[in-house]
């Protein structure tokens, strides 16, 4: 009858981060993510032959910013994803390049997919380039060792017993809308492990993932200010890419070759 009894108990003890998990909301493993290639091209659209326009970039640049949507409602706030472009917003914002950053509210991105929808907003907000930020974040809660050595009978409100893994990554593609076509982008990325007790588990799990795509979104915009110099590199080189000054300077490649130059210089000055 002990071993029974023993034999039990270890067995309500194995179900117990489950039943936690459950009534906090949140199972062992969650993921979500937003794709660009499904929102660029809904429904299985064929993305076009490439062509051999060549985008001029008026400067200085309004420029669009915003999350892809994902295909199933998000754990992440709307308040929380616009603040986290404002960040981003923030760093480049005040460049000689730049007339103005203009935060695109998700929805307006829901409604119509694909570059129809792009060219809608740009004509909305008078936007030369658009920057989209993709993003996939999974999450795993799953038992540790200390979670049965701790154990008494209150359980869930003393012991250590969940450990958060999550893994985040965001993309940003920058497109030139008028002729459609990529000019740069810049990944970043995040990994948390944190531990909490069960009773916390669901609240430690999402403030784990909002910090997630916190870190994820500012190394991102270290690599968009160092991509942005190589980009400035590129079309010196092969001339892929015009600038034309709108306040009357003409079309001239140097432009763009010089206020990106000024702008990579200020952006590591202001993150050293």
């Amino acid at each position: 009858m002990r071993l029974s009894l023993i034999s039990a108990l270890l067995l309500a003890l194995s179900g117990c981060t489950a039943f936690w998990q459950t009534l906090s909301g949140d199972a062992p493993r969650q993921g979500e993510s937003s794709s660009l290639v499904d929102f660029l091209y809904p429904d299985g659209e064929t993305p076009p032959a490439a062509d051999d326009r060549v985008p001029v970039l008026n400067v200085p640049l309004r420029v669009g910013l915003a999350f892809v949507p994902s295909n199933r409602p998000s754990s992440l706030p709307e308040a929380t994803k616009v603040a986290l472009l404002e960040q981003a917003r923030q760093r480049f914002l005040g460049q000689d390049y730049v007339a103005d950053i203009v935060i695109v509210p998700e929805t307006y991105l829901t409604g119509r997919r694909g570059f129809d929808a792009l060219d809608q907003i740009a004509r909305l907000y008078g936007l030369d380039v658009m920057a989209l930020v993709s993003y996939d974040q999974v999450s795993i809660a799953e038992d540790r060792t200390s979670s049965l050595l701790y154990w008494t009978i209150v359980g869930a409100y003393v012991i250590k017993g969940t450990s958060n893994d999550v893994h985040t990554f965001v993309d940003t593609a920058v497109f030139d809308l008028k002729t459609r076509k990529l000019l740069l982008r810049a990944p970043g990325t995040s990994e948390l492990t944190t531990t909490s007790t069960l009773v916390r588990s669901g609240e430690q799990g999402r403030e784990a993932r909002t910090r997630g795509f916190d870190e994820a979104m500012a190394a991102m915009t270290d690599n968009l200010a160092v991509e942005l110099e190589r980009f400035r590199a590129r079309i010196k080189e092969d001339r892929s890419v015009l600038v034309a000054d709108r306040r009357g300077g003409g079309t001239a490649g140097w432009l763009l070759l010089g206020v990106l130059g000024v702008a990579a210089w200020w952006s590591r000055r202001r993150g050293g």
